[in-house]
C-alpha cells in the first residue's frame, strides 16, 4: 500500500507530461483612455500588468478589476476585452498584429504604444500552446478565466521576474530562445495552476476534485505514475484504502467517472501526446498505453477522440500555428 499523498505531489504527476511547445510574447505601453479587444486566442495567453490596473470582461460576463501584480490566464478561443475605463472604444489586437507584429507568423512578438497620454500601463503577455496531453487533461476543466491576484501569489516577484524574461527571450530572439521560452512557459503555467487548485480543488470538477480527497489522491497518483499497469477496481481500492465498493463509489462522485474510465481516458491523452510528438511505431504507442494489440487500443481511441490514431495524428500535423491574437 502506498504512503499518503498530498494534493501537491498529484498535481506534479498530473502535470509531468504538460509541456509548453511554443510561445510568442507581447508588450503593451497603454496610457489611458485605451481598449482592446479579441476575439479568442489560438493559445493560452498569460497577462501580467505593472502600472496602473486594468479592466476586463469575459465574453458577456461582469467586468472584473485587475490589479497591477495579478496574473491572469485566458484560455484559448475566449473572447474577451481589456480596457481602462467606461466608454472607451476597442482596438482589435488582429490590427495591431498587423501593423506592429515582428518576425513571421507563428514568431511574431508583438510590441505597441497605445492609448491618449494619460495613467499609464505596462502589459506583459505571453500566448502558449501546450501539449495535446495539457490540452485534453488539463485545459478542458479549467474555467474560461482564472484570476490570481498578486497577494495570493507567494513566488509574485520571482514570476513577475519569469514573466518579464519570457517576454525579453522572444523579443531578443538569441539561440535557444525558442527552447527557453517554452520551458519559462511551463514554468507558469505550473505556478498558477497551484495557486488557483489549492483555493478551487474541493469545488472543481474531474481529477480536479478527486485531489482534495486523499484516497482518491492517491488511487490518481498511482494511475499517473504506472499508466500500462493493468489496474482493476480492486487493486487502486488497494491504493486508496478503502474497501472495493466504497472507492468505487467515492470515485464516481468525485471525478465524474468511474476509475477505469478515468484511467483509460488518462491513457489516450498519453497516446494523444505520444501521436503527435512523433518518431514511435503505433504499435509501440498501443503498448505503452496498456494494450497487447493495436486494434484494442485502435477501439479505444476512436472511442475517447472519435478518430482513429491515425486520423488523429494527421489532423494534428495539419495544425497551423496561425498569426497569433495576444
Amino acid at each position: 500500500m502506498s504512503s499518503p499523498t498530498t494534493s501537491i505531489d498529484v498535481l506534479s504527476e498530473v502535470l509531468a507530461v504538460c509541456r509548453s511547445e511554443h510561445a510568442v510574447t507581447a508588450r503593451f505601453a497603454l496610457t489611458e483612455p485605451w481598449g482592446l479587444s479579441s476575439a479568442g486566442t489560438l493559445g493560452t495567453v498569460i497577462r501580467l500588468a505593472r502600472g496602473r490596473g486594468y479592466w476586463m470582461q469575459i465574453g458577456m460576463q461582469e467586468p472584473i478589476h485587475v490589479e497591477p501584480g495579478d496574473f491572469v490566464m485566458v484560455q484559448p478561443g475566449v473572447p474577451h476585452r481589456l480596457y481602462s475605463g467606461p466608454d472607451v472604444v476597442d482596438t482589435p489586437f488582429s490590427e495591431l498584429i498587423k501593423q506592429h507584429g515582428i518576425g513571421p507568423p507563428g514568431e511574431n512578438p508583438l510590441v505597441f504604444e497605445l492609448g491618449g497620454g494619460g495613467a499609464f500601463t505596462d502589459l506583459y503577455s505571453a500566448q502558449l500552446w501546450f501539449s495535446a496531453y495539457c490540452r485534453h487533461t488539463v485545459l478542458r476543466i479549467l474555467p474560461s478565466c482564472i484570476h490570481v491576484r498578486e497577494a495570493d501569489l507567494p513566488l509574485v516577484n520571482s514570476l513577475a521576474a519569469t514573466m518579464q524574461s519570457l517576454t525579453e527571450e522572444t523579443l531578443a530572439r538569441r539561440p535557444g530562445w525558442r527552447m527557453s521560452a517554452a520551458r519559462m512557459g511551463e514554468l507558469m503555467l505550473v505556478n498558477l495552476l497551484r495557486e488557483y487548485l489549492a483555493k478551487n480543488a474541493a469545488t472543481g470538477t474531474g481529477w480536479l476534485r478527486g485531489m482534495a480527497d486523499p484516497a482518491i489522491a492517491r488511487a490518481i497518483a498511482q494511475m499517473h505514475r504506472a499508466p500500462q499497469r493493468e489496474w482493476t477496481v480492486d487493486l487502486l481500492a488497494q491504493e486508496a484504502a478503502l474497501s472495493r465498493t466504497r472507492f468505487n463509489a467515492r470515485f464516481r462522485e468525485l471525478v465524474g467517472a468511474s476509475p477505469i474510465g478515468y484511467l483509460t481516458a488518462h491513457r489516450m491523452a498519453l497516446a494523444a501526446e505520444a501521436l503527435r510528438a512523433g518518431g514511435q511505431a503505433l504499435t509501440r504507442v498501443a503498448e505503452d498505453a496498456g494494450y497487447e494489440s493495436y486494434k484494442a487500443f485502435a477501439r479505444a481511441f476512436r472511442r475517447w477522440s472519435g478518430l482513429s490514431p491515425g486520423m488523429y495524428l494527421r489532423r494534428e500535423n495539419e495544425r497551423v500555428i496561425e498569426l497569433p491574437t495576444p
